[in-house]
């Protein structure tokens, strides 16, 4: 099957907090995830907003792995 990083929310109602995950494309929104590899919290100050592994994000990709959009762009920030 098919692996894809995405987001998964998580948080209070108010508060969103994401995780970035490795999970496979068919499995349910809050299953299991085979690997988190960050999170992006958009509440707090832009400099402390985004923690990314991005050694296991860039191996991920390299098995296969097709992130988001908005992961894409997140991995962007991230590399700067």
């Amino acid at each position: 099957m098919a692996v894809v990083i995405r987001l998964q929310r998580t948080g209070k109602r108010t508060q969103p907090q994401y995780r970035i995950i490795a999970a496979e494309k068919r499995s349910a929104v809050g299953s299991q995830a085979k690997e988190v590899l960050g999170t992006f919290n958009p509440c707090v100050k832009e400099n402390e907003q985004l923690t990314l592994n991005i050694e296991r994000v860039n191996h991920w990709v390299k098995a296969g792995a097709i992130p988001s959009k908005t992961v894409a762009t997140l991995i962007k920030k991230a590399s700067k």
